[in-house]
């Protein structure tokens, strides 16, 4: 039967109109399978996916300043720069396990010129449940949350797992629970394809409070990317960077070559607190750190109940003593120009 002009002219625009709609579907496919080029500080293209690859091995040092505020609560950064003289380069918090991630802040922070740093704490959970798969559903959930921000994240998970203060250091999780745990975690965000994560594994520096071998918690190179050192300058063990650090350095370098940051440290209020903020830095550069990130609130003495005030601007001269040495020490890195 012979089909009337007008119909037939409907029928050739349909089939033209779903030719071109194939050829946009395989375009948007082919770019889609070819991610992970787009460039630190810049927007990534659709179904691309953030590599911090060109971010692991920064050529500077960078600033950093951990409290226990969310990325939304900026005004840490605010007071940080103002104190240090310089903006921080790096923005670590604290989240817990279970909690959502957060990528809106995140994404914020990464805006303002701060790489976010998340300090995942599993406190009222068995490292040995995670390793053992119990919390998959949210591990998966999570991951995909973090590879959805497009940006990079410093991830360090149970940090100070030598410390014996924490529910998951030496006097409840062994060893071998906190690296199963720790590869159980980033085997299943390398399933879901996460590429924007830098791995820091933060142990306390080892002391008369932490004196747990570090080896045993180490997940290996191929789970690692950065060391994160937590050590304060206080009334018990920190009184140099050659007695609080560089120890503890030493014993990692016996099985990791990875890149180390001082991932939370602070000088406590004293009379020698100008002196030892000298010393903190110039300790930090000498020995090759990648940055140094400052913990600018009072808090408790690790593992005791001991008040102690970390903030720079406890004195003119700590304020004076920490802008002066930071900027002779070259400490400030920009991660957003790559």
């Amino acid at each position: 039967m012979a089909i009337p002009r007008s119909r037939r002219g409907r029928r050739l625009t349909a089939a033209v109109i779903v030719v071109v709609a194939l050829s946009f579907l395989v375009d948007a496919c082919a770019g889609a399978g070819g991610g992970g080029d787009a460039k630190p500080g810049t927007a990534s293209a659709p179904g691309a996916r953030f590599d911090v690859s060109s971010l692991i091995d920064p050529s500077g040092r960078a600033l950093g300043v951990v409290d226990d505020k969310t990325p939304w609560q900026y005004d840490i950064v605010d007071t940080f720069a103002k104190e240090a003289g310089r903006a921080p380069d790096i923005r670590e918090y604290y989240s817990s396990w279970g909690d959502d991630f957060d990528t809106e802040g995140n994404a914020f922070l990464w805006q303002h010129g701060q790489l976010p740093m998340m300090a995942l704490v599993p406190s009222d959970t068995s490292l040995a449940d995670i390793a053992q798969g119990q919390d998959d559903a949210y591990i998966r959930r999570l991951a995909g949350q973090v590879a959805a921000y497009d940006g990079p994240l410093a991830l360090s998970f149970a940090g100070e797992m030598n410390g014996p203060w924490n529910s998951w250091g030496p006097k409840e999780t062994k060893p071998a629970d906190f690296v199963a745990a720790w590869k159980h975690l980033h085997d299943l965000f390398a399933d879901r394809g996460v590429t924007n994560v830098i791995w820091a594994w933060t142990p306390h520096v080892v002391d008369s409070g932490t004196t747990a071998k570090l080896r045993p918690y180490y997940p290996g190179d191929a789970y690692v990317d950065w060391v994160g050192l937590i050590g304060y300058y206080g009334p018990i063990d920190g009184v140099a960077f050659s007695s609080l650090f560089t120890p503890t350095m030493r014993q990692i370098s016996g099985f990791s070559g990875k890149p180390v940051l001082i991932a939370e440290t602070g000088v406590a209020e004293s009379s020698r607190k100008e002196s030892d903020i000298r010393d903190l830095f110039q300790g930090a550069a000498k020995a090759g750190v990648i940055g140094l990130v400052w913990y600018d609130q009072r808090k408790d003495w690790p593992g005791g109940k001991q008040l102690m005030d970390w903030r720079i601007s406890t004195s003119v001269g700590a304020r004076a003593a920490f802008q002066v040495e930071r900027a002779r020490a070259g400490f400030g890195h920009s991660f957003t120009k790559g």
